[in-house]
């Protein structure tokens, strides 16, 4: 009787084409991952610009809607058709048909931050606030006023004649008496377009515009 030999087994490995496929396969997945996950920084980071921007755009919509029709920041004087410029920054002594006059800047540079009483007086809580500063000119010149928002609700305000670090925004903004809406000449109302740009590099997103038509 002839006894069968066993069979022998042989260990084997992973061959070097084997372990360079699975090299390469796995560049290729982690790369997609971190383009997918630098795109989705960026959206996320253009989305916060324009939800900031269209609330700076909005705030100043109604600063400028509280002023009485015959104040030099929102009338017009009788030999012009609109005040203001969204390509340039315009500054410009108006007189209003009833008689006021002063001087009037049509834009303004916005710092948004953060900050802490141990940096800012008029900050109410020991922790931090936000803060938003928004340039104007007075008789002396340049002011930057600056109002803190704390956590529980309460605000304050100062003023100062020198500038945060770096401005985030920057806003134009124009009035048009009888303005054309759909072709058609409005008479009584003035339209007042807001635009903001942000000043960040990193973020490419363009202008935001809004606009709102009052007496």
């Amino acid at each position: 009787m002839s006894l069968s030999r066993p069979r022998r087994v042989r260990d084997r490995g992973f061959t070097l084409i084997e372990v360079v496929v699975s090299i390469f396969v796995m560049t290729v997945g982690l790369m997609a991952a971190a383009v997918l996950a630098g795109s989705t920084m960026g959206i996320t980071h253009v989305s916060k610009f324009m939800s900031t921007a269209g609330i700076l755009a909005s705030e100043k919509l109604e600063d400028l809607n509280r002023w009485d029709v015959n104040d030099p920041q929102i009338c017009i004087p009788t030999a012009n058709t609109s005040m203001g410029s969204l390509s340039q920054d315009v500054q410009a002594t108006v007189t209003c048909p009833a008689g006021s006059s002063g001087t009037v800047n049509y834009y303004d540079n916005v710092f948004m931050g953060e900050t802490g009483v141990t940096s800012a007086a008029a900050c109410p809580i020991a922790t931090s606030c936000f803060t938003e500063t928004v340039s104007g000119t007075s008789p002396s010149g340049v002011v930057y006023t600056t109002t803190y928002h704390a956590p529980s609700g309460i605000i304050s305000s100062q003023n100062s004649a020198t500038a945060p670090t770096s401005a985030t925004f920057h806003r134009r903004w124009v009035i048009e008496s009888q303005p054309a809406l759909n072709g058609m000449t409005v008479s009584g109302v003035r339209r007042i377009t807001v635009q903001v740009t942000g000043l960040d590099p990193t973020v490419q997103s363009g202008n935001f515009q809004m606009t709102m038509v009052r007496p």
